[in-house]
């Protein structure tokens, strides 16, 4: 998984797979998921990040029990 985050643009942008792009969907106007052929996400991309409290992450890190 790879983050990028653009702050001109307040645009974050979660790789998840090396797979290439075959479809887009928009979940909503700031919301984007982009899909490889055999369906699985590939990337998710959040317009106004930080306005919309996605960026920055918080990231918690507990033990495994």
């Amino acid at each position: 998984m790879k983050l990028t985050y653009f702050q001109g643009d307040d645009t974050l942008v979660i790789r998840l797979s090396d797979k290439p792009i075959a479809r887009e969907v928009s979940q909503d106007w700031r919301t984007h998921v982009s899909y490889a052929a055999d369906g699985t996400v590939v990337e998710t991309v959040i317009l106004e990040a930080r306005e919309c409290g996605a960026w920055p992450l918080q990231v918690e890190h507990r033990k495994a029990v």
